[in-house]
Protein backbone atom coordinates (compact mmCIF):
# COMPACT_ATOMS: atom_id res chain seq x y z
CA UNK A 1 0.00 0.00 0.00
CA UNK A 2 1.28 3.28 -0.89
CA UNK A 3 0.42 5.89 2.19
CA UNK A 4 0.88 9.74 0.86
CA UNK A 5 1.28 11.96 3.84
CA UNK A 6 0.49 15.93 3.61
CA UNK A 7 -2.34 18.80 3.68
CA UNK A 8 -5.47 18.56 1.19
CA UNK A 9 -5.03 22.19 0.91
CA UNK A 10 -1.38 21.71 -0.36
CA UNK A 11 -0.93 22.12 -4.29
CA UNK A 12 1.78 19.99 -4.66
CA UNK A 13 -0.57 16.87 -2.54
CA UNK A 14 -3.41 17.67 -4.28
CA UNK A 15 -1.16 17.12 -7.85
CA UNK A 16 0.54 14.12 -6.25
CA UNK A 17 -3.09 12.80 -4.97
CA UNK A 18 -4.27 13.39 -8.55
CA UNK A 19 -1.77 11.62 -10.40
CA UNK A 20 -2.57 8.04 -8.48
CA UNK A 21 -6.44 8.78 -8.87
CA UNK A 22 -5.75 9.00 -12.77
CA UNK A 23 -3.38 6.34 -13.36
CA UNK A 24 -6.42 4.16 -10.64
CA UNK A 25 -3.95 3.97 -7.98
CA UNK A 26 -4.92 3.48 -4.93
CA UNK A 27 -3.14 5.39 -1.57
CA UNK A 28 -4.11 6.06 1.58
CA UNK A 29 -4.05 9.73 2.35
CA UNK A 30 -2.68 10.34 6.07
CA UNK A 31 -3.41 14.03 6.66
CA UNK A 32 -0.63 15.59 8.69
CA UNK A 33 -2.86 18.35 10.86
CA UNK A 34 -4.50 15.28 12.63
CA UNK A 35 -1.47 13.07 12.80
CA UNK A 36 2.39 13.90 13.84
CA UNK A 37 4.79 11.57 12.78
CA UNK A 38 6.85 9.72 16.00
CA UNK A 39 10.54 9.89 16.64
CA UNK A 40 11.20 6.46 15.17
CA UNK A 41 9.32 7.09 12.01
CA UNK A 42 11.25 10.59 11.81
CA UNK A 43 14.62 9.10 12.02
CA UNK A 44 13.28 6.23 9.48
CA UNK A 45 12.17 8.86 6.51
CA UNK A 46 15.61 10.43 7.91
CA UNK A 47 17.70 7.58 6.94
CA UNK A 48 15.63 6.93 3.88
CA UNK A 49 15.66 10.37 2.49
CA UNK A 50 17.97 13.46 3.31
CA UNK A 51 16.65 15.23 6.09
CA UNK A 52 16.76 18.60 4.20
CA UNK A 53 14.61 17.32 1.95
CA UNK A 54 12.46 16.19 4.31
CA UNK A 55 12.62 19.50 6.09
CA UNK A 56 10.89 22.64 4.72
CA UNK A 57 12.99 25.65 5.61
CA UNK A 58 10.88 27.63 2.86
CA UNK A 59 7.44 27.49 4.18
CA UNK A 60 5.32 29.35 6.12
CA UNK A 61 5.88 27.36 9.49
CA UNK A 62 9.56 27.63 9.29
CA UNK A 63 9.12 31.34 8.94
CA UNK A 64 6.64 31.65 11.63
CA UNK A 65 8.51 30.05 14.64
CA UNK A 66 11.64 31.70 13.87
CA UNK A 67 13.71 28.87 13.16
CA UNK A 68 16.65 30.30 10.75
CA UNK A 69 18.03 32.36 14.01
CA UNK A 70 17.94 28.75 15.15
CA UNK A 71 20.90 27.49 12.76
CA UNK A 72 19.72 23.94 13.02
CA UNK A 73 21.87 21.08 12.97
CA UNK A 74 20.52 17.17 11.70
CA UNK A 75 19.23 16.25 14.87
CA UNK A 76 17.32 19.61 15.39
CA UNK A 77 15.51 19.62 12.08
CA UNK A 78 14.28 15.90 12.99
CA UNK A 79 13.35 17.68 16.77
CA UNK A 80 11.06 19.92 14.92
CA UNK A 81 9.83 17.47 12.67
CA UNK A 82 8.83 15.24 15.52
CA UNK A 83 6.39 18.22 17.03
CA UNK A 84 5.44 20.49 13.81
CA UNK A 85 4.15 18.07 11.11
CA UNK A 86 3.97 21.27 8.73
CA UNK A 87 7.79 21.69 8.62
CA UNK A 88 7.91 18.57 6.14
CA UNK A 89 8.02 19.15 2.40
CA UNK A 90 5.18 17.84 0.71
CA UNK A 91 3.82 14.97 0.09
CA UNK A 92 5.85 12.40 1.99
CA UNK A 93 5.08 9.33 -0.05
CA UNK A 94 5.98 5.60 1.59
CA UNK A 95 6.03 2.97 -0.81
CA UNK A 96 7.35 -0.13 0.10
CA UNK A 97 11.04 0.45 1.59
CA UNK A 98 10.88 4.15 0.07
CA UNK A 99 10.46 7.21 0.71
CA UNK A 100 9.64 9.82 -1.83
CA UNK A 101 9.47 13.71 -0.92
CA UNK A 102 7.36 16.42 -2.75
CA UNK A 103 6.00 16.65 -6.27
CA UNK A 104 7.51 15.92 -9.35
CA UNK A 105 5.34 14.08 -12.06
CA UNK A 106 7.91 12.56 -14.27
CA UNK A 107 9.85 11.06 -10.79
CA UNK A 108 6.04 9.66 -10.15
CA UNK A 109 6.14 7.99 -13.33
CA UNK A 110 9.08 6.23 -13.06
CA UNK A 111 8.99 4.55 -10.13
CA UNK A 112 4.82 4.08 -9.96
CA UNK A 113 3.79 3.42 -13.70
Amino acid sequence: MIKVYGIKTCGSVRNALKFFKENSIEVEFVDFKTYTPNKEQVSTWASKVDINILFNSKGTKYKTLGLKELNLDDNGKKEWLEKEPMLYKRPVIEYGDKVIVAWNEEEYKKIFL
